[in-house]
């Protein structure tokens, strides 16, 4: 067994692995909003609504969210 061999073994599976991971992203995201834990919808509009005096997406502050996360 080669050098190349071992590498395209390596290659593979680290595809398959990277696959896996990301359609189990893809469910946790999916999973999630429909739980109503959070509204993805509304983090993918910062890049068009991007002024200073635009609502925040979330109004709790960051300890409050990791409070509640970790409760």
């Amino acid at each position: 067994m080669g050098m190349n061999e071992i590498q395209g073994y390596a290659s593979f599976f680290m595809t398959i692995f990277l696959v896996i991971m990301l359609y189990g992203y893809i469910i946790h995201l999916y999973r999630s909003e429909k739980k109503g834990e959070r509204d993805y919808e509304k983090y993918g509009n910062i890049a068009l609504d991007d002024e200073i005096t635009s609502t925040p997406v979330e109004d709790k502050s960051a300890s409050e969210r990791y409070k509640e996360e970790n409760k």
